[in-house]
């Protein structure tokens, strides 16, 4: 575990809760941030990218864009924010198929695991686990780059 921070884990009790941490996290991002959502099905990962996209002030509707792959917003700072969904995909070349600047733009990667690894050097990887009956899910929050201490980087302000 050398040089390697200890991951940053937080209980969520609520869907708005998931909400709220997306909107501040969505506030900290910049230009080549990529992230990465896992969990199962339910766990919160459509709600918390609704938040990061409200966060980056991305316009239009934040929804799931499990049919489409990949939705484009444009954000009221110029800046792409790019919603993608990589359930459906079967290898990082097909993501690389999406032709996307992930150097000028922000994304969000559901189901990111496998994914995700060598598009920046900015990379959050968010693991969400729970009961789905209780709603309390845990985040365990990694990254690298200047996400590479996650406690410090959500203690910032813009």
């Amino acid at each position: 575990m050398s040089g390697e921070t200890a991951p940053l884990v937080i209980l969520i009790p609520t869907e708005d809760q998931m909400h709220e941490i997306g909107l501040r996290l969505g506030s900290l991002l910049i230009a080549g941030d990529v992230l990465s959502l896992n969990g199962p099905l339910g766990a919160g990962k459509t709600t918390l990218t609704r938040g990061i996209g409200e966060g980056v002030m991305a316009e239009g509707n934040v929804s799931s864009p499990t049919f489409l792959i990949a939705r484009t917003h444009s954000t009221k700072s110029g800046i792409a924010f790019h919603h993608i969904d990589a359930y459906r995909l079967s290898s990082a070349a097909e993501l690389d198929d999406l032709d996307i600047d992930y150097a000028g733009s922000i994304s969000v990667i559901e189901w990111g695991s496998g994914f995700a690894e060598g598009l920046s050097d900015s990379l959050l990887t968010i693991n969400i686990e729970g009961d789905l009956e209780t709603d309390l899910r845990t985040m365990s929050i990694t990254g690298s780059g200047r996400f590479a201490n996650p406690s410090e980087f959500l203690g910032q302000s813009k």
